[in-house]
């Protein structure tokens, strides 16, 4: 090959030297930019986890108030405003439990489900695919 005048012709062993130092440069290159990308995302991730966790603290104190006028709401369909105010609160009381109940029940079941936590399909198919690539040798 001519470059410029000048014969610009190398030998197979430099040619191979330059290739794999450009890879080697490739990938760490790419290593860097998956690390630059995973620690943006892990900032992005930390920020949505602190403003998702105060919104859940303030749906928490909004549910407090929630079921106080439920409670005095219950008072008042009873007529007890006066006379025993707790009866409102103990019917509350009693709906929550019986939705944690319920709840509770739910969670138990799909944990049970879910464990162990396994990759079941992902095994038969590297099963399946193993037997296939036995059976064609």
């Amino acid at each position: 090959m001519t470059d410029n005048g000048k014969t610009a012709e190398k030998s197979l062993g430099d040619v191979v030297g330059d290739v794999s130092t450009k890879a080697s440069l490739l990938v760490r290159e790419e290593i860097e930019l998956a690390k630059t990308e995973i620690a943006e995302k892990a900032k992005s991730l930390t920020k949505g986890s602190a403003v998702a966790g105060v919104a859940g603290v303030m749906a928490v104190f909004a549910l407090i108030y929630l079921f106080q006028a439920l409670a005095w709401f219950f008072n008042d369909i009873f007529g007890t405003v006066n006379s025993s105010p707790w009866v409102g609160f103990l019917v509350v009381f009693a709906i929550l439990i019986l939705l944690a109940a319920v709840a509770g029940m739910m969670g138990v079941r799909w944990i049970k489900k879910g464990a162990p936590p396994t990759p079941n399909l992902a095994i038969e198919e590297a099963k399946r695919t193993r037997a296939e690539i036995l059976e064609s040798n």
